[in-house]
């Protein structure tokens, strides 16, 4: 599936995230206000028609109760004045009705029903109910009263009215409270766009900064005009900005060097072969001129093909996703092969190169790391060995494992003239090469030892082989000797489980 190449857009995620929540509350909010004003609205008339209910209420109390019952439903019957009054409000139809101690029906309207008959009864305490008369919302006033001379019956008094003038109340009020708000949330909207625009604007204009910068251009942006929001990643981006220039500065001093160091194996190649061939116009070369020119061109070329491949190998060593490639290795089992490597060398230059440690076959520890930079780091260790040790001396690959199995170390060491104290830092800078000595080399196997070992997290230290003897000389020059040791983090092999065989176990140590 293609990959989503759209880009977000900050202004329109933080806007979507003021607005949502706008649209969502005011739906609420719509619903909210029209409780509150069915509420607001419910007040003043129900305490109106609780009073209707309470003045009818103490009417029916005070009548005789010693008359007969024909008589008396004629008296609880309002005065033509009271029912007149009760129908006098032209937006709602008011109803009312009495019954008797004994739930009978006194005066009003029957239509008007009668409360839930599980309601305590308390005299004297106004109630209101929602009700319907004639399929018709009401709501209901009504309270239970206790007539003079009969203190043990209750008579049930209610008064109810129709919603009109309630339901228009309301609406005022949701009118009243909701129309402003479609004024007042386009409004909003705007502000807030309005704000997020001004606030987006620092940003903006540290785009154009950034934009407007030459290519070339890697000096620290002005973190003094942009907000305290942004001004971490500004910073991380000043630290980034400087970490490149020093790897492109570090990058152009190594291919000046490189380009210096390879300029003279190639000038002399150049120089060999113009005079070889001056020599054969002028029909004045031997075959032993001839020769000697031909070992320097062979030589030339050898030095040039040489430093090119430190050169390559120190490219590799800085590669960091080429290095984090990492498996097991068996350090012994490199060590070694690279031990036999040297010696027709070593013995070419009279030189007696050796192993100390365990072999591949009793070695407890393995090391995680990228195999093929390891070898070239033991490589370029014995090399600079061969190169400074001189004929007669011995040289040392050593393996010291450690027995609580957190560290291995990796030894080099031999009996040449040693490194002085304050040249060690310097010897692993790029094309550095100690005074005094003649040596042939390209400058840059330290480097390339320093770089591998920085990149499998390895502790790399340089001392004397031997105590330093003030005012004594060494003989045909020798001396107190270098050793380079480099303590990689060790990982355990994992033990064969019970029952395997040796091919099980050659298989757990990798």
């Amino acid at each position: 599936m293609a990959a989503d190449s759209g880009q977000r857009s900050l202004f329109g995620e933080i806007l979507d995230w003021m607005l949502a929540p706008l649209l969502v509350i005011w739906p609420i909010s719509v619903a909210l206000t029209w409780l509150v004003a069915q509420g607001i609205a419910s007040k003043p008339y129900d305490r109106e028609l609780g009073e209707m209910a309470r003045s009818l209420g103490l009417q029916v109390a005070a009548e005789p109760r010693s008359q007969a019952a024909a008589n008396a439903r004629s008296r609880y019957a309002l005065s033509p004045e009271a029912a007149a009054l009760l129908r006098a409000d032209e937006s709602d139809t008011v109803y009312y009705l009495v019954q008797g101690t004994r739930g009978e029906f006194l005066s009003g309207d029957k239509e008007l029903p009668a409360p839930n008959p599980d309601e305590a009864v308390v005299p004297w305490e106004l109630r209101f109910r929602d009700d319907e008369v004639s399929n018709e919302s009401v709501r209901v006033a009504y309270l239970w009263v206790t007539p003079e001379g009969n203190a043990k019956g209750q008579m049930l008094v209610q008064v109810a009215e129709t919603l009109g003038k309630r339901s228009r109340l309301t609406n005022e009020i949701i009118k009243g409270v909701i129309l402003p708000q479609f004024v007042i949330l386009p409004l909003a909207v705007l502000l807030v766009w309005l704000a997020l625009a001004r606030g987006i604007a620092p940003l903006n204009e540290l785009q154009r900064r950034i934009r407007s910068r030459d290519s070339s251009d890697l000096s620290p942006i002005d973190e003094r005009r942009i907000p305290d929001e942004v001004a971490p990643l500004v910073h991380a981006i000043n630290d980034l900005l400087q970490r490149l220039d020093q790897s492109l500065s570090t990058q152009k001093h190594f291919l000046a060097d490189a380009a210096h160091q390879l300029k003279t194996p190639l000038a002399g190649l150049r120089t060999q072969a113009e005079f070889a061939q001056r020599e054969i116009d002028e029909g004045r070369s031997s075959p032993q001129e001839l020769k000697r020119s031909l070992q320097q061109i062979a030589l030339s070329s050898q030095r040039a093909a040489h430093m090119v491949n430190q050169l390559l190998a120190m490219a590799r060593a800085e590669d960091q996703e080429h290095a984090a490639r990492r498996s097991e290795i068996n350090l012994p089992e490199i060590a070694m092969e690279t031990v036999r490597d040297f010696v027709p060398r070593a013995l070419d230059k009279r030189l007696d190169l050796g192993y100390e440690g365990p072999d591949d076959e009793h070695s407890g520890l393995r090391i995680l790391g990228h195999p093929i930079l390891i070898r070239e780091l033991i490589r370029n260790l014995v090399d600079n060995a061969l190169l400074y040790t001189p004929a007669g001396g011995t040289i040392t690959v050593r393996i010291v494992e450690d027995p609580f199995g957190q560290v291995c170390v990796l030894q080099v060491e031999d009996s040449g003239p040693g490194i002085a104290e304050a040249e060690r830092e310097q010897v692993f800078q790029p094309f550095y090469r100690a005074l005094g000595t003649n040596v042939d080399g390209s400058g840059l196997g330290l480097a390339i030892v320093r770089e591998i070992a920085q990149q499998h997290e390895a502790e790399l230290t340089l001392d004397d082989a031997r105590p330093r003897r003030p005012g004594f000389v060494e003989p045909d020059g020798m001396g107190p000797g270098a050793r380079f040791t480099i303590r990689f983090h060790a990982h355990p092999v994992a033990e064969p489980e019970a029952g395997a065989g040796p091919d099980d176990a050659e298989a757990a140590r990798g």
